[in-house]
């Protein structure tokens, strides 16, 4: 069996806080709505992030549907401390980042299909050599 090409994807997340999970659950079970967790999600992040957001939400869609399991995908928040240290790691400074078997790195939303191209090479020579 192949090892899954790993990528990792830095990027600033859109964050909601929660209860403890029983918490939750009663919070649910007496009619309250996630209209807060919603609220908290819908403003966590100014627009421009949302939409660099949204690119790489709907790329990782592509890649999947392309590649499936073949794929390890993690997206880490860059304000996160994993975040800090991926990124003093591969030494990158804008977000999103992509880094395809912890070497190839791709920077910004508009490297993401440099990124699949990336991606795609590497998945190719696999199949040759199985």
């Amino acid at each position: 069996m192949v090892k899954p090409l790993e990528v990792e994807i830095i990027a600033y997340a859109p964050t909601a806080f929660y209860h403890c999970t029983h918490c939750e659950v009663a919070w649910r079970e007496m009619g309250a709505s996630n209209r807060i967790h919603d609220e908290q999600v819908e403003s966590s992040l100014p627009e421009d992030l949302t939409r660099d957001y949204q690119a790489v939400s709907d790329w990782v869609r592509e890649i999947f549907r392309s590649h499936g399991d073949r794929l390890r995908v993690k997206v880490i928040d860059a304000a996160s401390v994993e975040g800090v240290y991926k990124s003093l790691r591969y030494n990158v400074h804008r977000y999103p980042a992509v880094i395809v078997n912890g070497a190839g790195r791709f920077i910004g939303s508009d490297s993401l299909p440099s990124a699949g191209e990336e991606i795609n090479h590497l998945l190719v020579g696999q199949n040759v050599t199985n």
